[in-house]
């Protein structure tokens, strides 16, 4: 068993999938729009024909699902964090960097009693992520 997330965006979830390939080097294996669907399978929403009704983001080793399933909702994204390991403090920077990018810093990335590297922020999609470098074992 794993839990995978599921991003449900707003009517831009093809440009946060291209920015998350550039940025996190981040692999669509799967997207299928609304027009894919089977005759009568989904209700018919004006608009919807083009957007995204479901992709597979392979992050690193993660799953990441993601859908313009609400896009006529206005809520955003609550209650989580993405959670990005990196391996050395010049690509914490280089992702924090890129993330933050038209989006808001929430913590800037600097080092913590916990982290070699921690940051917090939201990216232009709205998505919350944290980037973290962790202190060496030992």
């Amino acid at each position: 068993m794993r839990a995978e997330p599921y991003l449900l965006f707003r009517g831009d979830c093809e440009a946060a999938l291209n920015f998350y390939q550039d940025v996190l080097g981040a692999e669509v294996t799967a997207l299928m729009r609304f027009r894919d669907a089977p005759p009568g399978a989904m209700p018919e929403q004006p608009g919807m024909a083009d957007k995204v009704m479901h992709a597979n983001l392979r992050v690193g080793d993660t799953m990441v699902m993601a859908s313009d399933g609400q896009c006529g909702e206005a809520s955003g994204f609550n209650g989580f964090s993405l959670t990005l390991a990196v391996a050395d403090t010049a690509e914490a920077q280089r992702v924090f960097g890129a993330l933050a990018e038209g989006g808001e810093v929430r913590m800037p990335l600097a080092p913590t009693f916990f982290a070699r590297q921690f940051g917090m922020l939201a990216d232009r999609f709205g998505v919350p992520w944290m980037v973290i470098e962790h202190m060496p074992e030992g």
